[in-house]
């Protein structure tokens, strides 16, 4: 059932007036002449993991809470209209150093609720429901309470359930087109959908010109995000699987459709992939982050050293955000294809 989220008129304001309600200590001032009274095309309505998502006017005082999601914004040229960002695990993408150097970092983890609204903001974007919902920042109850619509990236939830302890489970393979469809979503919202077409047909030609040509059948692939102590791989169905799929070859976790389960190293060795594609993270919450790390412990490991991939050195290192369903997800491909042309093993 779709639930319907609103917004009213002069969310920023209403932050301000909760905060003081509940003496955080906010002294900024916002008036109603920061959002236009009415806007051209307005209010809009977007449908997002079974929410109504509307907007009565183009924010100006966006939060985006993950790194994917600010990193749409900041591709489209939404900039200037963010408030603040959050909950990094890679720099920023290149190209986009200077747009991102201009919105103040709220937080390099999840940030508090509070510190959201102290950012004012008129709209909440978040790629994640572990961050979007329970536990997590805030529930979106809690945002519409206050007035301010709160979108979740729908690659976190088309044919994904999430009720479980883990990262989640795909009843249904994710596609670029559910990332696409999010860019479209933000566009729209913001009223820049030129700018989201032009993006989306960007990454479609970068996906076509790194595939073109390409097909590792019968290569075996094994995705590492991070721990070394139980070890977080890819399973069939999320991004990954959109690299995989797209160069033809096979993860050796294909038989689970957890997002990223926990899988003891006696059972990845038994697998022996050919290629270990490897998450190269700058955040520091896991053992064995850096890729560094990761290679240093899989040729070091008793059980792993003696696999195909860590003999041959056949690794690829990739961002969190490309191990991610984000429009990183495209660099992800880019550097697999890219990989499995130099280590010769493409037909």
């Amino acid at each position: 059932m779709l639930r319907s989220r609103r917004s009213s008129r002069g969310p920023a304001l209403l932050v301000s007036v909760a905060l003081l309600a509940a003496g955080c200590g906010s002294t900024a001032t916002t008036t109603d002449s920061a959002v236009p009274a009415e806007a051209a095309g307005y209010p809009r309505t977007v449908t997002d993991c079974g929410y109504r998502v509307e907007v009565g006017a183009p924010p100006r005082r966006a939060v985006s809470l993950n790194q994917g999601t600010t990193e749409i914004l900041l591709s489209l040229g939404l900039a200037d209209r963010m408030a603040g960002t959050a909950t990094w695990t890679d720099p920023v993408m290149k190209g986009l150093e200077k747009a991102n150097a201009g919105v103040p970092r709220l937080a390099d983890d999840m940030p508090s609720f509070e510190k959201v609204l102290d950012a004012e903001p008129d709209f909440v974007a978040a790629s994640f429901a572990s961050t979007l919902g329970p536990g997590g920042v805030a529930t979106r109850e809690q945002f519409d309470e206050l007035g301010v619509p709160a979108y979740l990236s729908p690659s976190d939830c088309a044919g994904k359930d999430n009720g479980g302890d883990g990262d989640g489970v795909r009843s249904k393979a994710l596609t670029m087109d559910t990332v696409y469809g999010e860019v479209r979503d933000l566009a729209r919202i913001f009223d820049v959908e030129q700018r989201g077409e032009e993006l989306v047909a960007d990454l479609k030609a970068r996906v076509e010109k790194a595939t073109s040509g390409v097909d590792a059948s019968g290569v075996t692939l094994m995705y590492w995000f991070a721990n070394s102590t139980s070890p977080y791989l890819a399973g069939c169905c999320g991004a990954p699987g959109v690299m995989t799929r797209a160069v033809g070859a096979r993860n050796v976790m294909d038989d689970t459709r957890e997002e990223w389960p926990q899988i003891g190293w006696e059972t990845v060795a038994d697998r022996d992939p050919d290629v270990l594609v490897i998450g190269d993270l700058t955040r520091r919450s896991q053992s064995a982050e850096t890729a560094a790390k990761k290679i240093e412990f899989l040729e070091s490991d008793p059980v792993t050293r003696n696999m195909t991939a860590v003999r041959k050195k056949r690794y690829v290192l990739l961002s969190g955000q490309a191990m991610n369903p984000t429009i990183r997800t495209v660099e992800g491909v880019e550097k697999v294809a890219a990989a499995l042309r130099a280590y010769g093993l493409t037909k």
